[in-house]
């Protein structure tokens, strides 16, 4: 009995010497992610979350089903009130949202959630985010392992990223 607790125990140490190891391996993957995202810092990032409004027009980057013959943009403001319902053109790979809400009053300054609604003859066959461009502040290791940090505070995995451009260029 005693030799076989001595085995278990050994065993034992083993799996915790191997998950430290495999823990330190991992804080260097993160690491090495962090160095390759060092070159994003500055960039212009496509993203789907919240994005932050300060005046200037937000380049929204809407993808409606492929059979839809409508779509509208939904805008949320940060408590998730419905402050912006409007069509929204199909077949185009860009638009530019300007900050105005329903009844063409401009919005203030804060966080905003775009959502399209993809219709087709009327009734709506599915509601999904929309991805926006936000400029990267800050890239490092978070809960979620390497994230950025956008303008505005907002912090997405850095495996949200669909797209990279530079910051002048527009689509």
């Amino acid at each position: 009995d005693f030799a076989v607790q001595l085995a278990t125990f050994s065993g034992v140490e083993q799996q915790v010497m191997t998950n430290d190891l495999l823990r330190k391996m991992a804080d260097g993957l993160g690491a090495t992610g962090i160095s390759q995202l060092a070159g994003w810092v500055g960039m212009d990032a496509r993203v789907s979350a919240a994005a932050q409004f300060d005046g200037v027009p937000i380049t929204l980057a809407p993808n409606p089903d492929p059979a839809s013959d409508a779509a509208n943009l939904i805008v949320r403001d940060a408590t998730g009130r419905v402050v912006s319902r409007e069509a929204m053109p199909l077949g185009v790979d860009s638009i530019h949202w300007g900050g105005v809400g329903t009844g063409g009053a401009p919005l203030p300054a804060g966080l905003y959630i775009f959502e399209q609604e993809s219709l087709n003859r009327g009734e709506v066959t599915s509601t999904r985010p929309v991805e926006h461009y936000a400029q990267v502040r800050e890239a490092r290791i978070g809960e979620a392992g390497v994230e950025i940090v956008l303008v505005g505070g907002i912090s997405v995995p850095s495996t949200g990223v669909t797209a990279l451009r530079a910051p002048d260029s527009q689509p």
